[in-house]
């Protein structure tokens, strides 16, 4: 499905974090030389702009699911979507290469220990960067999923007046209430998480990491990184087939005769 497609991508780049980032974290410093630093900051940064560039599409899909379901399956298709991710990888590698080739400058170690891997760009580029991969995906995010709690609670609020018996009024405005509690508690988690993952480390690179400590830098990053882990809690866990699901893979019932027709919808 077209979402599912988008979740792959955004477990794609998340897993490349885990992968190649994460580890390079554990040391304090440094050790393979300026160029692999270089080389490594550069697949950051494409890593992480994919990340967030997913994020914003899965608020489009689901701002096009929820306030638009019927033109959903007509407007949002397999092969669009398909497109539009391959479309968001090579986007991110072009632009990043392009802040690499002309607004990376030589590393700096005046506040750092020697050998210290930091992507120390320009004034004007860190702006840019801040601008593209913070302040405009946030914005979005927050705009769509705004408009679908709009919508989540009018079409909770349509259910209560349409019904005249107190009894079953009482029940449909408890469930309505649960539905606009659940919307906002959703787009809560989703704005607050990446402010409070991705706040830190533009304050520290519009600062250019001055008067930080080792440790202040190493926890900035991995409260970077962390946004990965709790991506997978966000955009799928809140599905009940996945957790049900998940449930199926970790009790070992996967391995049982006939797990294959199991009812997980």
């Amino acid at each position: 499905t077209p979402t599912n497609i988008l979740l792959l991508s955004l477990a794609v780049s998340d897993f490349l974090v885990g992968l190649l980032l994460m580890p390079a974290e554990v040391t304090m410093c440094w050790m393979f030389g300026d160029l692999l630093c270089s080389l490594y900051r550069f697949v950051s940064d494409i890593i992480y702009s994919a990340s967030v560039v997913n994020m914003v599409l899965i608020s489009v899909d689901r701002y096009v699911a929820i306030c638009d379901p019927l033109h959903y399956t007509t407007r949002i298709t397999v092969n669009r979507v398909r497109v539009c991710v391959c479309l968001l990888w090579f986007c991110c590698v072009a632009s990043n290469t392009y802040f690499f080739n002309l607004l990376l400058i030589q590393q700096e170690n005046t506040y750092h220990c020697y050998g210290h891997c930091l992507n120390l760009t320009h004034k004007a580029g860190a702006v840019l960067q801040l601008v593209l991969n913070f302040i405009v995906p946030v914005t979005a995010i927050i705009v769509l999923y705004s408009r679908v709690f709009v919508v989540a609670v009018s079409q909770a609020r349509a259910m209560r007046s349409h019904i005249t018996a107190v009894t079953k009024q009482t029940s449909v405005t408890k469930t309505a209430k649960k539905s606009e509690l659940k919307a906002a508690r959703t787009l809560g988690v989703l704005v607050v998480v990446f402010l409070m993952c991705f706040t830190p480390v533009y304050f520290a690179a519009l600062t250019r990491y001055e008067s930080m400590s080792n440790s202040t830098i190493s926890f900035i990053m991995y409260l970077y990184y962390f946004n990965s882990c709790l991506n997978p809690l966000i955009y799928a866990l809140f599905y009940p087939w996945f957790r049900k699901t998940v449930r199926h893979i970790v009790t070992l019932q996967i391995l049982q005769p006939g797990s294959c027709e199991a009812n997980i919808l």
